[in-house]
């Protein structure tokens, strides 16, 4: 097998590049455009979406209760990854219900669709906030969870893609909804909007709150 040379890996490299930006402005505008609607469905600005959305978190923090993540698959990952963020960082109460042992003794006992409804039951609280992640928004565990944190009296904050008209969007007190039918940018998109939410916290709210000094 010869060498590559030169100008092969330059047109390569310039493909490569095309790719490259056409993959992250994608992925950039389909969270900078991301549909957030309401109960209702209405329509609701980012903006006042991620008002919304702070203001119920950090109040559920600062009356005891807890922020709550579920999510299957990659959205179990980010589940995982933004309780412990959200929790550290940010200052909020928070737990993802995908623990392994938990997952497999609920499912083998009462079926997957009960994994994280039944987990909601031991744990949830009326003034608690479900966060609810599923990319296609129909996996019927997440949409058995938000019915469970429903009758505890939970506000409930969806996160879906694929199609507009899933199920799980039409279920929160907050839908946000990205419209792609790629799992990847789905999901990265998810983390990316979750995420961001904290570093707005953290970056913004936080430093602009008077500091104490220690006497």
């Amino acid at each position: 097998m010869g060498r590559t040379s030169l100008n092969e890996l330059d047109v390569k490299g310039k493909a490569m590049q095309n790719w490259l930006q056409g993959y992250f402005n994608t992925l950039c505008d389909l969270q900078l455009n991301v549909a957030v609607t309401n109960l209702s469905q209405e329509v609701v600005s980012i903006e006042k979406g991620y008002q919304s959305y702070i203001q119920w978190i950090q109040s559920a923090h600062h009356q005891g209760a807890k922020v709550m993540f579920i999510g299957n698959g990659g959205s179990a990952g980010i589940a995982s990854h933004v309780a412990i963020d959200y929790s550290k960082n940010g200052h909020i109460r928070s737990m993802a219900f995908s623990d392994a042992s938990a997952l497999t003794c609920l499912s083998n006992d009462l079926g997957y669709d009960n994994v994280f409804a039944k987990q909601i039951e031991f744990h949830g609280h009326s003034k608690d906030v479900l966060i609810a992640i599923s990319s296609s928004g129909k996996s019927k565990n997440i949409l058995q969870a938000v019915a469970a944190a429903r009758k505890l009296g939970c506000q409930v904050v969806t996160f879906s893609g694929f199609e507009a008209n899933n199920p799980l969007r039409q279920l929160g007190d907050l839908n946000f909804y990205v419209a792609s039918q790629s799992y990847g940018f789905v999901e990265v998109a998810h983390l990316g909007l979750i995420h961001s939410i904290l570093d707005y916290i953290t970056e913004v709210q936080y430093q602009a709150e008077p500091q104490v000094c220690a006497v």
